[in-house]
């Protein structure tokens, strides 16, 4: 039986990144070479060049290349008049020591002229271009053929890091396909924002017409703050697929609200056990939330810790409609949760009710649990909204993506947004070979 490898000996995939800079050096290499300086440094010079301008995107190579070349232009400078001043005093440059207190004050020629100009950023450039040229002295045959070459080889280096990583491999991109996330692999909990760099990902894929939906155990209170007014382009699962949300509209276009007899058997259960719980309803659009029963110390901090949101309505009445209960919390210690659960569990399949525990965020040992309607999942939320959608688009397919232990660290939102734009925009040849073998399989 073969043994499947642990999550950390997986390889990763190679970026364009890795690959853009491979080819660049390639091609710094190949030119010196059909230029006849095979095995010089010029050409190295100019590979190390290209290598340290590539940017993940064209700006940002343009930014490294203007730095690099602005800082080899003041180094071969300062290293040009050094090789032209220097050898009128033979005296001095007899003296091997002497030399090397010149070459010191030429360096510090060139780091202080990057700060005069205001750019400190190549002031290290500069003085490592200075060097560069003025260490071999005195086996120089001519000064200013030795600056030239070294404000070639930053040309070369420069001008192929933009050239290739201006070229973008064509890409097939399915705005055909539902793309599901699951908002606990994009940030630690519902207090705590989706990090910049995930947003700006997702951001450009919704930009470039990806159809992403978001899956949520909360209200959609909380992805007004947590994604920073993103516009996505389809509609959200929120509550742990009791509802589904337009954003853009703020609109419910569905709920799966739990049966008026269910939430009466379910209250007075709990009343006669003397629990106080939280109500959540929805009422023409709005989320409002009642409480029943004398709020205990917990349920006081996670009311005064969310009750300052502009999208949810906290009541002091108990005066709404059965049927506009979506779920129904108690928020305590796990072990007092778990024994509630289980001494309501006999009759959760008669009365078509679903009870599930979470971690409650703000505080540090509590926990919540739940009570929705048994229909109210995330699987049948996701196939109403397929129903809902291809009713006006009959073509379309869901893909969820999911992290397999949930957010842990920025860069394993960062992983999941990589994994998203590879499926929703791999390259085309990737698609056509993929295509092939899903036609050979059928």
């Amino acid at each position: 039986m073969r043994r499947k490898l642990p999550e950390y000996f997986h390889l990763q995939p190679i970026g364009q990144r890795i690959i853009k800079t491979a080819v660049a050096v390639t091609i710094c290499l190949l030119f010196y070479m059909l230029r006849g300086y095979e095995g010089s440094t010029m050409p190295a010079e100019a590979a190390i060049t290209a290598i340290i301008c590539m940017n993940t995107n064209v700006r940002g190579t343009r930014t490294n290349a203007l730095s690099r070349f602005f800082g080899t232009l003041i180094g071969a400078f300062w290293g040009f008049l050094f090789l032209v001043i220097v050898p009128q005093f033979p005296a001095i440059t007899e003296k091997r020591w002497a030399l090397y207190l010149l070459m010191g004050l030429g360096t510090l020629l060139a780091l202080y002229s990057a700060v005069i100009i205001k750019k400190p950023e190549i002031a290290g450039l500069a003085a490592i271009v200075f060097v560069c040229v003025v260490v071999i002295y005195p086996d120089i045959e001519s000064p200013l053929k030795q600056a030239f070459h070294r404000i070639l080889d930053v040309l070369v280096g420069t001008a192929t890091a933009i050239i290739i990583n201006a070229v973008r491999l064509p890409r097939f991109k399915r705005r055909d396909h539902i793309f599901f996330l699951r908002m606990k692999d994009l940030a630690v909990d519902q207090f705590a924002q989706v990090p910049t760099t995930v947003l700006y990902r997702l951001q450009f894929l919704l930009q470039e017409g990806a159809r992403v939906c978001l899956i949520s155990e909360h209200a959609p209170a909380f992805q007004t703050t947590q994604l920073g007014g993103l516009r996505f382009t389809a509609p959200t699962i929120v509550m742990d697929g009791a509802a589904i949300y337009d954003a853009n509209e703020n609109t419910y276009l569905l709920l799966n609200a739990m049966e008026p007899a269910a939430s009466r058997w379910l209250m007075k259960r709990l009343t006669d056990m003397n629990r106080s719980f939280f109500i959540y309803t929805v009422h023409r659009d709005r989320n409002c939330i009642f409480h029943h029963g004398e709020m205990t110390e917990m349920e006081n901090a996670v009311y005064q810790l969310v009750k300052r949101s502009p999208y949810r309505y906290y009541l002091d009445d108990d005066h709404f409609s059965m049927a506009d209960v979506v779920y129904i919390k108690i928020v305590g210690e796990q072990k007092d949760l778990e024994q509630i659960s289980t001494q309501l569990s006999a009759a959760f399949e008669k009365e078509k009710i679903r009870a599930v525990i979470r971690p409650q965020a703000g505080l540090s040992e509590g926990c919540s649990l739940y009570f929705y309607s048994a229909h109210a999942t995330i699987e049948n939320a996701q196939k109403q909204l397929m129903h809902l959608l291809q009713q006006k688009e009959p073509e379309l397919e869901s893909v969820e993506l999911r992290s397999s232990k949930g957010f842990r660290t920025e860069y394993d939102a960062i992983r999941l947004m990589r994994r998203l734009t590879r499926e929703y925009a791999p390259f085309l040849l990737t698609a056509w070979i993929a295509n092939r073998k899903a036609k050979r399989k059928n």
